[in-house]
This record gives C-alpha cells, structure tokens and sequence, in this order.
C-alpha cells in the first residue's frame, strides 16, 4: 500500500470521512555533492521513490491537528504559535515561515515510507507536503522553489537545524527518472538522467545520529572559519590552486575541510557529465573518492558507514559507494549494474552483517516526481 493510500485509510479510520486534500512529498538521495550546499557548492541529488503523504480536511477554526501512527498526536493554533518539542515542531515551523495569516486550520493523518534519522530526508519530504497542504487550502500559487527557501527557513530558525538546501529543494522540484545537479548559489537546476542499466540502491546502516546533537553545526562553522581566513564570501571560490597557499594563521582542521569542499564541487560537477554521457565507471569512481574525503577530511563518516561502503565496493557489479546525506550514521548509497542488483544486495547483506552485527535495510530506489497534490 502507498503513503498516500495509507494516509487515506487513516484518516477514513480516524475521521470517519474521506479527505479533501491528499498531499505527498517525497525524500531524497545525494548521489554527490555532500556538504558543498551550504558552501554555496554543487550537489546532485535525487528525490526518491519513498515519501510522505498528508490527508487532511480544513476545519473552521486556526486550529492544526494532526496524526500519525507511532508519534503522539499534535495539535496548535495557528493565531497563537509557540515553540514546543516533538515532531510538530516542522509543521510550525512551516506555518510560521510562510506567514499564513487568514487561513484555515486543517486535521488530517500523516505518514511516511521513509526512514526516519536515514539521512534521507524525511524532515524537508514533511515541510514541503506541509507546505503544500497549506498552499492547497489556502487557494495560493505553488512555487517550488519558493516552498523550498521557506521550508529551509523554518527548519533553521524555527526547529534549529542549520540545514542548506538541498533536501527542501529536490523534495520540491524532484523529476522521475533524474537526479538534478543544482548550484546552491543560485539554485539553477540541470535535470541529470539516471544512465541506462544502472540502479541506485541505498544501503541502510540500522545506525542513527540526532542531527542537531552532531557536529554538523562545527562543520558550518568550520567552513566559515576557512572561508574568512582566505577573504572569499564562501569556499565555492576557492580553486583547488588557492588551497596549495593558504593563509598562514589559518588552523589546519578548517584547511581540511575545505579541501574538502573544493574537491567535492569539482568532482559533483565531473560525475554529472559522467552520468550525461553514460560513463558509469568514471560516476562510481567519483563516488568511490566522495567517501575517502567525507571519511578522511570532512571526518563525518562512522565505522558503520565505512563497513558498509566497503562491502559495497567489494561487489564487482557496484560501480561505486559512499556514504550520504549528513553522516555520523543512517544510510550509504550505491550505483550497481541493474542485472546484479538481487545478488549485490545479499552479498552486501552478508558481509556488512559480519563486519558490524548491525542488520542492514536496502532500498532500491527510483527517481521520482516532487512534492505534488494528489487530490485537492
């Protein structure tokens, strides 16, 4: 059964009625490109086949409540929002970044196929079919990339997440059968074809980290710290020239890091040519160095990650791996030969099982549309 059909049995169990709007939004993999978004970098990611659904009704006060199985019921008022704690928090934070003023409250159930803590991006899949939902009810114009900026806004200033935007950005302007290579400067967006006979598949560690709690935020600052002592606005204007001179006084941890940076944009933009022109080799070969630089110089892989990337690469049918998303745990991703893909997942199984005791979930993942109304 799909989110979107679950939500609808739901919210039929819960309510009693059929809902008025049926809202999805999807997660997403970064195939390259891992924390160059905030450095005003290029990443390349794809929305994915495992998403979130909302179906919910108006209600005739400003009050939101909403469900979803597993996770206590919310409930606020949009005339009257306040900080809590829990997972409403990004419906409010929504809400709050896109100064709704005059529209409805709404009830309705939600639910998700995407693994939460993964690093696949069920929170910005929830704030922008939140997003959406709000668009749908208050009879407002739906500009993606105008729903992605807030959507980002609300996870850093209301829930405090200093996220870039990539995650909200693809959620919302996802296509099927793509990953889109996006410049966080400008957020132009060039629509990358998956090459033919290549599959993605995302290997789940079973590991989590509280992003919040991790050291994402010293990574941010850490790149600020390099971007000043070279003069540059960010490291998206740093050549990797620039980074055989570096500034005398400047830490050598901030040093690594943008060599990270530099590297990562060069090799985001080489491997979406690669895909273009059906180089799978040279595209796992990328991807391979993505994961020696997050490990070596970025240092936000985790003996998980580093296991699971290895069985992965071991498997002569995967072109290449590496870990994804923030790092510190959730999930690898890796291209394999389609034809290989049933034997790729149990041999990786096995070996990842034997190196951790973790027990490893896969995802064969497509490319998929954006956030998207269903009904309404």
């Amino acid at each position: 059964m799909s989110p979107e059909e679950q939500a609808t049995a739901a919210f039929r169990a819960q309510f009693g009625d059929d809902p008025t709007v049926l809202v999805q939004a999807p997660g997403r993999v970064n195939l390259i490109g891992e924390h160059t978004d905030y450095n005003d970098g290029f990443v390349l990611p794809m929305a994915i086949d495992r998403r979130t659904a909302i179906a919910a009704r108006p209600r005739s006060d400003t009050t939101v409540m909403a469900y979803s199985q597993g996770y206590p019921e919310i409930q606020f008022d949009l005339a009257t929002l306040e900080r809590g704690q829990g997972w409403g928090e990004y419906l409010k934070g929504v809400a709050w970044a896109m100064g709704i003023d005059g529209l409805p409250g709404w009830e309705g159930v939600i639910t998700s196929t995407i693994p939460i803590g993964a690093s696949l991006s069920s929170s910005a899949a929830l704030e922008l079919a939140t997003a959406l939902l709000f668009t749908t009810l208050g009879g407002l114009s739906w500009n993606p990339v105008e729903a992605a900026r807030l959507s980002q806004r609300a996870e850093m200033d209301w829930v405090g997440m200093n996220s870039g935007i990539m995650d909200q950005l693809i959620s919302a302007c996802g296509q099927a059968g793509h990953a889109i290579l996006i410049d966080c400067r400008d957020l132009t967006q060039t629509p990358t074809p998956l090459p033919d006979g290549l599959s993605v598949v995302v290997l789940d560690t079973g590991t989590r980290r509280r992003l919040t709690e991790s050291s994402y935020n010293q990574r941010r600052e850490e790149c600020a710290e390099a971007a000043r002592a070279f003069g540059v606005g960010s490291l998206r204007d740093l050549t990797i020239a620039d980074l055989s001179t570096p500034p005398a006084a400047m830490p050598p941890t901030a040093l690594k890091r943008a060599r990270h940076i530099v590297e990562e944009n060069e090799r985001t933009l080489a491997a979406a040519t690669a895909m273009r022109e059906g180089d799978t080799a040279m595209l796992g070969r990328l991807m391979n160095e993505s994961h020696v630089s997050l490990r070596d110089l970025y240092e936000v892989s985790s003996p998980a990650l580093d296991a699971m990337v290895e069985a992965a690469q071991a498997f002569a049918g995967c072109r290449g791996a590496r870990m994804t998303g923030a790092g510190f745990g959730g999930c690898a991703v890796a291209v394999v030969d389609t034809t290989d893909v049933e034997a790729f997942i149990k041999d990786v199984g096995a070996r990842y099982r034997e190196a951790t005791d973790h027990e490893p979930a896969v995802y064969v993942c497509e490319a998929a549309p954006g956030a998207s109304v269903i009904v309404g």
